[in-house]
């Protein structure tokens, strides 16, 4: 984007300030508090995740230095691009953000975590990720002095599969629907984060005794180029739900478009998180409507969610994604928090005090304070929805996003899809 100055203009009037200000230090930069942001911006994937964190993190920083900073210091972000597929692209945009000197880094996820891990563990600066993966916390747990000030902000990705089953026996019981038959087809893609979802949701239909099946496993290769063969698979299934274990809200939006074309009549259907990311309303239109998905960890629809919801679109567009909107904001400030009590230079210090902290933001309440350092999943490991970070159901009605599970957070009721 251009600014409308000119390289000669900028020259002249900045060597016409030094000449006015000689006694003036040259930047008041240097007493910032830096925050680095790994932000997809090239990569194949992740970049509409990671503008949403982005934007989250900037709205925050805005509000913090309006209202005077962190002790008179104000936030700022460092901003690298990260390739999310590679370790190489992930360890570089890490490494570079250590020599910036910054005294925290947030990210959205990356999607191999080790390298990022180690990368900030070389620093010792304290790093908060969304990477809803069960190897990120296994590597905390085992390697607690290494990883200490490494922490998830939500939970594992077996909630997807594990808590969706869950959510299915509340959906029965509750009479808000009744399925055609007790058949899953799952429809998994082949990156460990899907295949992890896959076996989750694969041992709670085991558990249930009966009450679930699995009716089919298909498997898919990103990129997906052609729905055409899934759907086949789909209609001779027929199954009554149809689990879609796939994360690109692009490729999701295509299925919808095919879906609504020869739809598998009254199975009910779950996008597997893609929907969260803005572009996928956008390209699925008016094929999404009914369509459930869910994440583990989303901005909530009332109170101090409302109001961000309403300063977030302000300030970039309706077009807001649900997920890493507000928690890219909760971690910014939770960390400003935490630094008016703790010098942010003294990174074990910080990671001390987030160990330690109870935060509310506008997607739930995050604590730390376990060997996974990571919040507890409401409503499966705390029915306190103040106590966790909830796992909500979503289903597109009218065209927006709506949560309809759990209770006590739910805007509506699940409502019959278009194709029931």
């Amino acid at each position: 984007m251009s600014s409308g100055i000119g390289r000669r203009e900028l020259l002249l009037g900045t060597a016409s300030a030094m000449l006015a200000a000689p006694f003036i230090r040259p930047a008041q930069a240097a007493d910032d508090i830096l925050i680095g942001v790994p932000t997809a911006q090239s990569s194949p994937v992740g970049v509409g995740d990671h503008k949403d964190w982005l934007n989250g993190s900037t709205l925050a920083v805005d509000e913090i230095n309006a209202a005077g900073g962190v002790k008179g210091r104000k936030l700022r972000l460092e901003v690298v691009d990260i390739d999310v597929l590679s370790p190489e692209g992930t360890v570089s945009a890490f490494q570079a953000l250590n020599g910036r000197k910054v005294h925290a880094i947030t990210s959205a996820f990356v999607l191999i975590p080790q390298p990022a891990m180690d990368a900030a563990a070389a620093t010792g600066v304290p790093y908060l990720h969304g990477n809803t993966g069960q190897a990120s916390l296994d590597l905390v747990k085992g390697n607690p002095t290494k990883y200490k000030n490494i922490f998830q902000i939500d939970g594992a990705e077996t909630w997807y599969g594990y808590g969706f089953i869950r959510y299915l026996d509340k959906l029965v019981e509750s009479g808000a629907w009744k399925p055609k038959n007790n058949k899953i087809h799952i429809v998994q893609e082949q990156i460990a984060y899907t295949q992890v979802i896959s076996k989750a949701t694969q041992q709670a239909i085991a558990e249930s005794k009966g009450k679930w099946a699995v009716g089919a496993v298909t498997d898919i290769q990103y990129p997906v180029q052609d729905w055409a063969p899934v759907l086949r698979a789909l209609h001779d299934t027929d199954a009554g739900v149809l689990f879609i274990d796939h994360w690109v809200a692009a490729e999701l939006a295509a299925f919808a478009q095919q879906f609504s074309g020869d739809p598998v009549k009254g199975s009910l259907v779950y996008l597997q998180y893609g929907p969260s990311q803005p572009e996928f309303l956008s390209l699925a239109g008016g094929t999404a409507e009914g369509m459930v998905w869910g994440t583990v960890i989303g901005t909530h629809a009332t109170g101090p969610a409302a109001t961000f919801r309403t300063a977030y679109k302000k300030r970039f567009g309706d077009n807001m994604g649900i997920v890493y909107t507000g928690s890219g904001y909760d971690m910014t400030k939770m960390l400003a928090q935490i630094w008016g009590s703790v010098d942010p230079s003294n990174f074990d210090g910080v990671g001390a005090a987030i160990r330690k902290a109870k935060y509310t933001g506008v997607c739930g309440t995050y604590t730390f304070d376990r060997p996974e350092q990571c919040p507890l999943v409401h409503p499966w490991q705390t029915e306190d929805a103040n106590a966790g970070i909830s796992h909500l159901l979503l289903q597109v009605q009218d065209g927006k996003h709506t949560i309809i599970a759990p209770d006590g957070l739910a805007e509506a009721k699940l409502k019959p899809a278009p194709w029931f």
